[in-house]
């Protein structure tokens, strides 16, 4: 008897949403009129208002027509239900047939229009249908509702788009009148959704919705939730199995963290942990869902800069991007060669790799998103909001299409968690519309390599999302054109153009997997080096001074190194130890990075680096002490240009003069131990020919990293400060961090009393150094362990909490959360 109520209620609660919706298309239809009336009233050019007045002779001539069409309609597939044309023309069509016919544009095209009408109707009414979807399934007893369910929006869409063409509407007339129809059936299905939950739980149907009981989506819940609704109790459920990739039994429960290992693990950061976990969070959904689905583990991250990829012996490419000449791989200079050998591919079946590339094509054909014309896409950026809702639409029609194309539940899970991804990044305001435009046009060649490659749901390092991730950093902070100086705008445009360029090259290698994406990674961060090194108007200057401080510290620490091994066995004064080490290495380093290592003034302040050890040394014979007062002037001379040109304050100079008075005060006083002739003229040779003492290669070398976090605050100048304080003692994790950070991020900076926007520009050869830029090109330098004190305390905020592709599946695991359903449909 339960049983039987439950039916009983939930055919009855079917009732009262479709007399709901019959009701409604009175009221509908006059709101529609009145909106066609309104539309002559408005000021056009000559043939639009030709079209209007077309349009609306055609509405009031045939409106009642297509009224009574869509409630026959919809009680009809009240009675029968509602048959899919595509899917049995699909099953009905011979095997070699489908492996070859590919959709007509008219098909895709009324997909997209029907695609748009039930994203409209959802984003009105997604909280009433959730819970009406909730109800249905407690009392039905199913896991979920129907695809083709009356229920759904997008089946109501696709009844009253074809009840539209059936009575002789044409689509210009929808297109002149959407924004009446799209917001009249919002108002329509939301209020048909919340006068038969209404009614649901007037009859005491699960009164407090809790959904809870739903997200595992399996059929033990349903009949939890059937026992809930009814007042039965449910039961007890069989032992779930435990997931081959996670013990944790619930798709979606929360990444453990690994306590009590046998080794420390290095330090990683908080990003690449989270990532980690979204990607494991998927992992287990897709082993969960989706029969058959190739799960893998999460890939080791490769070291940024190791693999360098190569299309070279990969073929021409199979099309000519729009827009032009085909373009070149060479772009960015020689081409790298290939690492490692890409992870074992997944063949896709042909259908549906037919149905991506004739999507692609169809995508590259559209003026709107493929244009020419001088801006990115040809668009303006008032056209681009425009291209992306239509872009938007088009992708969902895709999506339906490539899923009947589809052979298995992977392709299936595959198509709807790539299209959840980029619905998410397409909707993401922070990256301009004129880009996103062109990130659109990824999703295809991310699909094929999604189908093939499995590793790209479980790697957060895969070349695909990598590359995304670095385009979207990048362009997160630019300014609109309305606040963007012309200098700054000519600079976006050039970001813009390489982000054009890397999209077209992926489009023309369709078939080449990663590979493709992963040498248009390395040749755009090779463009980002040149970009703000020497494009980019508000940061060419700070990385031009930013590389002299590099360059000049590394050479003062290199020299203070050599000079220590030259003098380990001299017997030089204190004094004068000191001020070769601390000052005068510094002076060659300026010397060398301005005039050149073998330039003659760069001689001379060696020449004086050994006057002045001769000069420091015991003096016992008249003649040696008349030589140093005759040779003293001179060298104090040259002692003090070498100190101003390294920017030491007069002040500072005469400190370090009366120190080197007393050093040779005491040599004249023979208190310091005598210097051979044989090991003076050796230490002048090897003066003279220091450079070549110098290591060639000093990766590695822990002596440069620990010296080069000294005090950089004497490099302040008008065009770039110095942080020197600030912050607290970063811990390992936050170095790690730091150390991740990539050229081309935004961040949030405070610092000496503002707060405010600022681009990673520059990192230093060994990451030691990092410059920051603001957008009117004032340069902020950091030392690795102050960056990573800065971002401890929250004083530097990057503007992504996670990457755009961690957090696009971050998102689409929310929406999987609620409904896993979603992947095989």
């Amino acid at each position: 008897m339960t049983a039987a109520r439950n039916q009983a209620l939930a055919t009855q609660a079917r009732r009262v949403y479709l007399e709901a919706l019959v009701r409604g298309m009175t009221p509908l239809v006059a709101a529609i009129g009145q909106g066609a009336g309104n539309l002559l009233s408005q000021g056009a050019p000559h043939a639009v208002m030709l079209a209007r007045r077309d349009a609306v002779q055609a509405w009031h001539k045939l409106g009642p027509n297509w009224q009574m069409a869509v409630v026959g309609a919809l009680r009809h597939a009240a009675l029968h239900g509602v048959s899919d044309n595509a899917r049995e023309h699909d099953a009905a069509a011979p095997a070699q047939s489908q492996k070859m016919s590919l959709v007509d544009d008219s098909t895709i095209e009324r997909e997209i229009t029907s695609s748009r009408l039930a994203l409209v109707m959802m984003d009105r009414a997604t909280w009433e249908f959730t819970d009406l979807r909730t109800r249905m399934q407690a009392l039905e007893a199913h896991d979920d509702l129907e695809p083709l369910d009356l229920l759904r929006a997008h089946v109501i869409a696709r009844i009253a788009l074809d009840a539209w063409t059936r009575v002789g509407l044409d689509t210009n007339v929808w297109q002149l009148l959407h924004h009446e129809l799209h917001e009249e059936f919002a108002q329509l299905i939301s209020e048909a959704y919340h006068e038969t939950n209404r009614w649901l739980i007037a009859q005491k149907v699960l009164p407090e919705v809790d959904l809870r009981p739903f997200i595992r989506r399996t059929a033990q819940a349903a009949v939890a939730a059937t026992a809930a609704a009814s007042g039965t109790p449910a039961a007890p459920a069989p032992p779930a199995p435990v997931s081959p990739v996670s013990s944790v039994s619930s798709g979606l429960a929360p990444l453990s963290t690994p306590s009590g290992s046998g080794d420390l693990p290095a330090p990683r950061s908080k990003a690449s942990s989270q990532a980690e976990e979204v990607m494991a969070q998927l992992q287990r959904v897709l082993a969960r869902h989706v029969p058959g689905f190739p799960v893998t583990k999460s890939q080791v991250p490769a070291r940024p800069g190791g693999g360098k990829p190569s299309l070279a012996g990969l073929g021409a490419p199979a099309a000519r991007p729009a827009g032009g000449a085909a373009p070149s791989l060479e772009a960015a200079g020689t081409r790298p060669s290939l690492a490692d050998a890409p992870p074992a591919s997944v063949p896709a079946s042909p259908r549906l790799m037919g149905a991506i590339k004739h999507a692609q094509e169809s995508l590259q054909r559209r003026p709107a998103v493929s244009g020419s014309g001088g801006g990115v896409g040809g668009d303006s950026i008032h056209s681009a909001p425009r291209a992306l809702e239509e872009i938007g639409a088009r992708n969902q029609a895709f999506k339906q299409v490539l899923k009947q194309a589809a052979s298995t539940p992977a392709e299936r899970a595959t198509i709807e968690i790539v299209a959840m991804m980029f619905q998410s990044i397409l909707t993401e305001e922070r990256i301009p519309a004129t880009v996103r435009v062109w990130f659109a046009r990824l999703q295809m060649p991310v699909l094929r390599v999604a189908v093939s490659e499995p590793d790209f749901f479980a790697a957060a390092d895969h070349p695909a999302r990598r590359l995304i991730d670095r385009m979207g950093a990048c362009v997160m902070g630019f300014n609109t054109v309305s606040h963007a100086s012309g200098g700054e705008r000519a600079s976006n445009d050039a970001l813009e153009r390489e982000i054009k360029r890397v999209v077209q090259v992926v489009e023309a290698y369709p078939d080449t997997g990663r590979r493709v994406f992963a040498t248009v990674l390395t040749e755009f961060e090779k463009f980002l080096d040149h970009y703000f090194e020497n494009e980019n108007q508000a940061s060419k200057r700070g990385v031009s001074l930013a590389q002299q401080v590099e360059q000049r510290e590394t050479l003062a620490i290199q020299y203070t190194i050599e000079l220590r091994k030259m003098l380990s066995e001299v017997p030089v004064q204190d004094g004068v130890r000191d001020f070769l080490f601390h000052v005068w290495a510094d002076v060659l380093a300026v010397t060398a990075v301005r005039s050149g290592a073998q330039a003659d003034v760069t001689k001379s302040m060696k020449r004086a680096a050994a006057d002045l050890i001769w000069s420091a040394s015991a003096k016992s014979s008249r003649e040696d002490r008349a030589d140093v007062i005759r040779r003293l002037p001179p060298l104090l001379k040259t002692l003090r240009d070498g100190m101003s040109h390294a920017g030491l304050s007069t002040d500072k100079q005469d400190e370090h003069v009366r120190q080197l008075n007393n050093a040779l005060a005491a040599a004249f006083t023979a208190k310091t131990a005598a210097i051979p002739r044989e090991r003076l003229d050796e230490l002048m040779d090897q003066l003279e020919t220091l450079e070549a003492m110098l290591p060639e290669d000093i990766e590695g070398d822990s002596h440069v990293d620990e010296m080069l976090v000294r005090d950089l605050s004497g490099h302040e100048s008008d065009g770039m400060e110095v942080v020197a304080e600030g912050g607290s003692a970063p811990t390992p994790a936050m170095v790690a961090w730091a150390r991740e950070l990539q050229v081309g991020g935004w961040f949030m900076l405070d610092y000496r009393g503002r707060n405010e926007q600022v681009q990673l520009a520059w990192r230093g050869l060994r990451k030691q150094l990092a410059l920051f830029v603001t957008p009117k090109g004032r340069g902020v330098l950091f030392s690795l362990n102050r960056m990573a004190a800065f971002l401890q305390a929250g004083l530097l905020l990057p503007a992504q909490d996670e990457a755009l592709t961690v957090q696009a599946t971050r998102k689409a695991l929310a929406k999987l959360d609620a409904d896993p359903e979603q992947l095989l449909k």
